[in-house]
C-alpha cells in the first residue's frame, strides 16, 4: 500500500483552506493527510518536525508579505516543493515567484476541475505554472536574482535580519556563532551589491514584493 502523503496548507482564510482540503482528499491516487495553518511561524515549525510531501501557500499572510514567506521556507533544509495558491494572478507575480523557487504556481480563481488536475501534478511531484505563463529570463541584476544566488543559509540569515533580530539572536536562532553570523552578512552584502544592512533590506523588500498587495 502506498505511504500517505503529508501536505502542509499555508492560508489564512479558513473556508479556502477547508475547499483546499477537500480537493486534496478526493485524489484517490494516494492516501493524503491535510494539516492547516494560517501563518509562516507555525509552517517553519511543522516544517522541521513533520515529514512534509507539499507546502500549498498562500501569500500575504499575518506574518509575512508578498513572497517572503516563500523565500523563508524554501531557506529551510530539506524543504519540501512549495506551491503558491493565491488570488495575486499577474503573469509578473507568478514569473516572480518562480525565480525565488515556488514549484508551481496555483491561481485560486481556476475551475474546480482544473483546480483539481493542477493540485494532483503538484501531488506526483511536478511542477505546474499556467500555461499562459511566459518563458521569460531573469535579469541577473535584479533584486529577486541576486536574493535567489544566495544560499539557503544565508537566505535564512536575511529573513532573521528582516525580522529585525540582532547578530547575537540570529546565531541563537540557527545554532551557529556570531563570526559565522557576520561571515554570512559579508557574502550576502557582496551578492546583492549591498554595503550595510539597510541597503540589503531593502534588496530584499524590492525581491519579495509583488506588483498587486490588494490580493491574497
Amino acid at each position: 500500500m502506498p505511504n500517505t502523503r503529508l501536505v502542509l496548507i499555508v492560508d489564512d482564510h479558513p473556508l479556502f483552506r477547508d475547499a483546499l482540503e477537500m480537493t486534496l482528499t478526493a485524489q484517490n491516487s494516494v492516501p493524503t493527510r491535510i494539516i492547516q495553518t494560517s501563518n509562516i511561524e507555525s509552517s517553519i515549525v511543522l516544517l522541521n518536525t513533520e515529514d512534509v510531501h507539499l507546502v500549498l501557500l498562500d501569500l500575504n499572510l499575518e506574518d509575512s508579505d508578498g513572497l517572503d514567506g516563500l523565500v523563508k521556507l524554501k531557506a529551510l533544509s530539506g524543504c519540501p516543493p512549495v506551491f503558491i495558491v493565491s488570488a495575486s494572478e499577474t503573469p509578473a507575480s507568478m514569473r516572480h515567484a518562480r525565480s525565488l523557487g515556488a514549484d508551481g504556481y496555483i491561481p485560486k480563481s481556476l475551475p474546480m476541475a482544473a483546480l483539481s488536475a493542477a493540485l494532483e501534478q503538484a501531488l506526483s511531484g511536478q511542477s505546474w505554472f499556467p500555461e499562459s505563463l511566459e518563458e521569460t529570463d531573469e535579469d541577473d541584476q535584479s533584486a529577486s536574482a541576486r536574493l535567489s544566488s544566495l544560499t539557503p543559509a544565508q537566505k535564512r540569515v536575511l529573513g532573521y535580519l528582516a525580522d529585525g533580530l540582532l547578530n547575537k539572536q540570529i546565531a541563537y536562532e540557527m545554532s551557529i556563532s556570531e563570526a559565522t553570523v557576520k561571515a554570512h552578512l559579508t557574502t550576502i552584502f557582496r551578492k546583492l551589491h549591498a554595503n550595510n544592512r539597510t541597503q540589503a533590506l531593502l534588496v530584499y523588500k524590492e525581491a519579495v514584493s509583488l506588483d498587486d498587495h490588494s490580493a491574497n
